[in-house]
């Protein structure tokens, strides 16, 4: 299996809702059948009906699971802009922005079906001018 993800699908409550919530942070995608992808850099982010997609899984539960989906950005101030951002489109801030552990700055929000977001800005990992996200070779660091 190659090391890479191509597609993230977000089983939602509400294509259309999910949809608006997603264009209002600046994102534009296109509608197929109900379902809605955003180009994401080298992959792409889905929004699907959650009980489709539990069938499709073949699972009961169509609940949200445990996963959080990130974006790097390039300043502690755009993690705040995009925090604010975020809230005006509706999400909950589920953990204000603040300086980390590994000496970054980060935040979360979850979109109005409980996806959870962070937002951060890490010092160590280098942003392409496409977003593209190389991870360090932490091995280089000791």
């Amino acid at each position: 299996m190659e090391q890479r993800i191509s597609l993230v699908t977000l089983g939602v409550t509400d294509v259309a809702r999910s949809k608006a919530f997603y264009e209002h942070l600046g994102w534009r995608g296109q509608e197929v059948e109900e379902t809605v992808f955003f180009q994401a850099g080298g992959l792409a982010v889905v929004l699907w009906d959650r009980d489709k997609l539990a069938a499709d899984a073949g699972i009961d539960n169509p609940g949200s699971g445990a996963l959080t989906l990130a974006q790097n950005v390039r300043s502690q101030a755009e993690v705040d802009e995009l925090m604010a951002t975020a809230v005006a489109a509706g999400a909950t801030v589920t953990k204000p922005a603040r300086e980390t552990f590994y000496g970054g700055y980060a935040g979360y929000f979850a979109d109005p079906d409980g996806h959870l977001w962070e937002i951060a800005w890490n010092p160590g990992f280098t942003l392409a001018p496409d977003g593209t996200l190389t991870v360090p070779d932490f091995s280089a660091m000791d």
